[in-house]
């Protein structure tokens, strides 16, 4: 598969333009080892290195339609890899919004910031992402891109008390389910969606 057919598989899966925009703008290839370069436009998960894998597109783009992004939004990546989600969400927020990323691979977490280099409006920290990031909180959507089986209570509480979405892949070591939690105000969180059937590698601490 080619980076055309890839796009045109997203478009017929029913994508948003703004999505699938930010997927033609982005070059897959510029976040992948020079190994599996020549698979980059595969829809499949690909290995990176430490254990670590760039996510599957189509799994991307469903985590991406779920967080509902709007132009100048403020979004956190917990478990940012190799840094494509990052450009993604860069892409579909603007230059106005912002983008910040936590990968606890210090390897991972300076290749990233090679990758990223041209995008002025995100920053990547390499720590551990069980305690969120809570000096650039609020956030209008949190992406977790690890398997978890509970999202941490502090973690929640970072994002924007007005509507901020978290979406994070739920459940066991060997299968989860996409789910996606809306803060309505301070003390109130309602599930928007769950979508089951998926497989990320595991979230590293505590929670995973």
């Amino acid at each position: 598969m080619n980076k055309e057919e890839l796009l045109n598989s997203l478009k017929e899966k029913g994508f948003s333009k703004k999505i699938v925009d930010a997927f033609s703008k982005v070059k897959r290839e510029d976040f992948t080892p020079k190994n599996v370069r020549a698979m980059a436009y595969e829809d499949t998960a690909l290995p990176i290195g430490h254990g670590q894998t760039i996510s599957q597109p189509y799994t991307i783009a469903v985590m991406l339609s779920l967080m509902d992004l709007r132009k100048g939004q403020k979004v956190l990546e917990i478990g940012s890899g190799c840094g494509y989600v990052l450009a993604l969400l860069s892409e579909v927020v603007g230059e106005s919004g912002k983008v910040f990323g936590i990968e606890l691979v210090k390897k991972l977490a300076e290749k990233s910031k090679e990758n990223l280099i041209e995008y002025d409006n995100v920053k990547v920290y390499n720590k551990n992402g069980s305690e969120g990031l809570p000096e650039k909180a609020p956030f209008d959507s949190i992406i977790i891109s690890a398997a978890i089986r509970d999202i941490p209570e502090k973690i929640m509480g970072q994002l924007n008390p007005k509507g901020g979405i978290i979406v994070a892949p739920k459940g066991s070591r060997f299968e989860q389910e996409l789910i996606a939690i809306r803060r309505k105000s301070e003390s109130e969180f309602e599930i928007k969606k769950k979508i089951p059937g998926f497989i990320f590698v595991p979230f590293i601490g505590e929670d995973g």
